[in-house]
């Protein structure tokens, strides 16, 4: 048996909700092919041990399978669709949210290592022997939950110094530094989420990050793969959702609530994103909470 199959059968008898003593581990596991959604990612590294998984962020997009590692380093907006997956072999993943104190520490235990150019918030990559075996011991901690407290945090550890040695590593670095580049960026970003329904500038956005307005739009998109202005639109619309699902208003009172003076226009925008009208969506995603077992 290999490591991603012994990895693969740990994530099946694991399933569900997160165990409480490793809340940022979970396993996902989904039995059928899925539209796009849209999203918001947050820190993260995803390994896939079976099927396959498209993610369109900004004009790029990503396809992963099996062995493939994708790491997130900042919120970033995307769309994403599980395109193969059945009931027999569904489509499954470990996502691990990143700890950023442990990746700086562990840089400190390493070689001084230049900061990287600033590039993409995201990545995919192939995992090799030493990050799946990582990656196994990590996951097994899930059959022996009396273990976790002892060995959870240094097989973390370990896992996240083999992908700072691999080709993620440039990506996570930039994670781990409190004045990097990236961190400037996740500043702006962090204030657009805070602020997404006021009418901001880029001038405003360019100003908490540090930057001027040239530079901070460039790496902005970079980081992102959309604009300063899309983020925010993007923030506004996931908002106007959740507000949607969880406190059933009314479709017009939630888009003026999230930052839109026109129905009609945040309507359009809402099914641009979702794929349907506000009050249709939500209906519908009521009515798959209702029939889940």
């Amino acid at each position: 048996m290999t490591d991603l199959d012994s990895i693969r059968a740990i994530a099946l008898r694991h399933a569900g909700a997160p165990h409480p003593a490793m809340p940022r581990l979970q396993v996902y596991c989904i039995d059928n092919p899925s539209d796009a959604v849209g999203l918001i990612y947050q820190p993260v590294v995803c390994l896939v041990l079976q099927g396959r998984k498209r993610t369109f962020i900004g004009d790029g997009v990503l396809e992963y399978g099996p062995s493939e590692c994708m790491v997130v380093a900042a919120e970033l907006t995307a769309m994403g669709q599980v395109c193969e997956a059945s009931t027999d072999e569904p489509y499954l993943a470990l996502n691990l949210f990143l700890d950023p104190t442990m990746i700086s520490t562990i840089l400190l235990d390493m070689n001084a290592l230049a900061e990287p150019a600033i590039g993409s918030g995201f990545a995919v990559a192939k995992a090799g022997p030493a990050l799946l075996d990582a990656w196994r011991r990590l996951a097994g901690l899930l059959d022996r939950p009396d273990e976790i407290p002892v060995l959870g945090a240094h097989l973390e550890h370990e896992l996240m110094f083999r992908l700072l040695m691999g080709p993620h590593g440039a990506l996570l670095r930039q994670i781990a530094g409190a004045d990097s580049r990236l961190s400037h960026v996740r500043r702006a970003m962090a204030f657009v989420r805070q602020h997404y329904a006021d009418h901001l500038t880029i001038d405003a956005m360019a100003a908490v990050a540090g930057m001027s307005v040239s530079v901070f739009h460039r790496r902005f998109r970079t980081v992102t793969g959309v604009s300063p202005l899309q983020y925010q639109k993007h923030i506004r619309l996931h908002e106007a959702r959740r507000r949607l699902v969880t406190e059933h208003a009314e479709a017009a009172t939630v888009g003026y609530a999230v930052g839109y003076q026109s129905a009609s226009h945040f309507s359009r925008e809402y099914k641009r994103l979702f794929g349907a009208p506000p009050r249709r969506d939500a209906d519908y995603l009521h009515s798959s909470v209702e029939a889940a077992p």
